[in-house]
């Protein structure tokens, strides 16, 4: 006699419990949200109060990490969902490129630099809300994160397939060699990094990996 096989689960209901996980992410964003404003009016009586600095810098790393969780379930929803990508004609990629880079410094709050190295003058009809954030998605996983991030440079330039001209975007460590690197063994990225990935599919582009580089091409239309 054959052992009973369990029977496969069925399409509609992973479907089911997708939607009631992105029911569940979403409800909790809202509830991060909600305490966000409490400690954010804490924080305000504690500096009218004068209290001690530990207090307050309790608060800020509270608030910082309700910030980063919202993040990452919204990165979560956004990836779970369809992309809908809304083109605009003439985004100018190296504007983009080196907007992103000032916000991530800004973001890092450490100083570490990032040289951004724009070879081309390169312009294409892209979504620029959506490619805009993941390439400072990138931007940040390529900075590393904790106070000792990593010195990166951005470079652009055009380049050539047997599909057409392409705009090619990379992020090289600097001094690569006494670094942490990019890439962990597993290949494992973060949801940000892995939606960043999904909207240059999207745009019909392509992202590829390394130890020490990141490497985006992007197709650009024939006219350009």
């Amino acid at each position: 006699m054959e052992p009973a096989t369990a029977k496969a689960t069925d399409s509609s209901t992973f479907e089911e419990i997708g939607r009631a996980t992105l029911q569940i992410v979403h409800d909790l964003k809202n509830q991060l949200n909600g305490l966000k404003l409490y400690a954010t009016f804490l924080r305000k009586r504690l500096d009218q109060d004068e209290r001690a600095t530990e207090e307050r810098e309790t608060l800020a790393k509270l608030i910082s990490g309700l910030d980063r969780a919202a993040r990452d379930m919204t990165a979560l929803v956004k990836y779970a969902r369809p992309l809908e990508i809304r083109r605009q004609a003439h985004v100018d990629l190296g504007r983009m490129i080196t907007e992103g880079a000032r916000e991530a410094t800004e973001h890092a709050k450490s100083g570490t630099p990032i040289a951004c190295e724009i070879h081309d003058r390169i312009q294409g009809d892209f979504d620029s809300i959506l490619l805009s954030q993941g390439l400072a998605a990138i931007t940040e996983h390529s900075l590393g994160t904790g106070p000792l991030k990593r010195p990166i440079s951005i470079s652009l330039r055009r380049t050539s397939s047997h599909e057409g001209d392409e705009a090619l975007i990379e992020w090289q460590q600097a001094n690569a060699s006494n670094t942490r690197p990019l890439q962990t063994p597993d290949r494992h990225l973060n949801i940000h990094t892995e939606l960043a990935a999904k909207i240059i599919r999207a745009h019909g582009g392509r992202l590829e990996f390394d130890a020490h580089s990141i490497r985006a091409w992007l197709p650009l239309s024939e006219r350009i």
